[in-house]
């Protein structure tokens, strides 16, 4: 198991479909603060916040959880993140993990494969997760990210489309998910910290203007991304107000068995 290295999760109090989604209760805790104690119950030595607001801070520091303040303007994470490595004096092959800061369920495990793989893969630059398209909703949505592989695991190409296309199977519309199932990416990405202060100053790819998909970027630049494959699918995320009640029943459940 990969040891040593630094989970960096990026925190926006601004959130257009749910305002200070960082600070929003779950049993008792900020949304924030409970992704850092599941960062923290990974093989990571650190655990800091980024955050872009006073009142994450302050929020983080009332729960014994490390953060720095960044810029409030960053047009990216990827632009928060670089600016935390500068303020913890990352660099080199220093490893860094990013969470983000609405995945209170993320699986520890996860994270430390993650890190695992980057280990692993000197050449590479960046790593992160997937896992098997289990619906025709998921396959079909803009909004579920796809990823394929080549034969040793680093990412190809990442798209909202449904890829590969299966030609003869999709003739009439997509009705079943193919087996092998594509891949769903998990939005987890292990960077080496020099690679990650580099990466805002490189040029957007077009594929990536295209997609919105940053990570396009590092591929369109020549460099590698290894990809973790994982059975399950993660846990769930919070996005919209939706979203959060049904995370905040299950702290509350898991609260009242406590």
């Amino acid at each position: 198991m990969v040891a040593g290295f630094t989970v960096l999760i990026p925190a926006r109090l601004a959130s257009t479909r749910l305002p200070e989604k960082p600070l929003a209760d779950l049993g008792g805790r900020p949304m924030v603060v409970r992704v850092a104690e599941r960062a923290r119950r990974s093989a990571a030595a650190r655990v800091v916040v980024a955050a872009d607001s006073d009142a994450i801070v302050r929020a983080c520091a009332a729960h014994g959880v490390e953060a720095v303040l960044t810029a409030i303007d960053h047009p990216s994470g990827s632009d928060r993140l670089a600016q935390a490595c500068e303020l913890l004096h990352l660099d080199g092959d220093d490893l860094v993990v990013n969470v983000q800061g609405d995945e209170p369920l993320i699986d520890p495990a996860l994270v430390d494969a993650v890190a695992a793989l980057l280990q692993c893969h000197p050449h590479a630059s960046m790593s992160t997760a997937a896992h098997p398209v289990a619906t025709v909703e998921d396959l079909r949505s803009p909004h579920v990210v796809k990823v394929v592989t080549d034969a040793r695991g680093f990412a190809q190409y990442f798209s909202r489309a449904p890829i590969p296309w299966w030609r003869d199977a999709f003739a009439n519309g997509i009705g079943s998910v193919p087996q092998p199932a594509p891949l769903r990416h998990i939005g987890i990405y292990g960077y080496r910290a020099s690679f990650l202060r580099a990466f805002p100053k490189l040029a957007q790819a077009p594929t990536e203007l295209a997609e919105s998909l940053e990570q396009l970027r590092a591929l369109w630049h020549g460099h590698a991304i290894a990809v973790h494959t994982t059975p399950r699918a993660p846990g769930a995320g919070v996005d919209t107000p939706e979203d959060l009640q049904r995370v905040r029943a299950l702290f509350t459940s898991a609260h009242r068995v406590g």
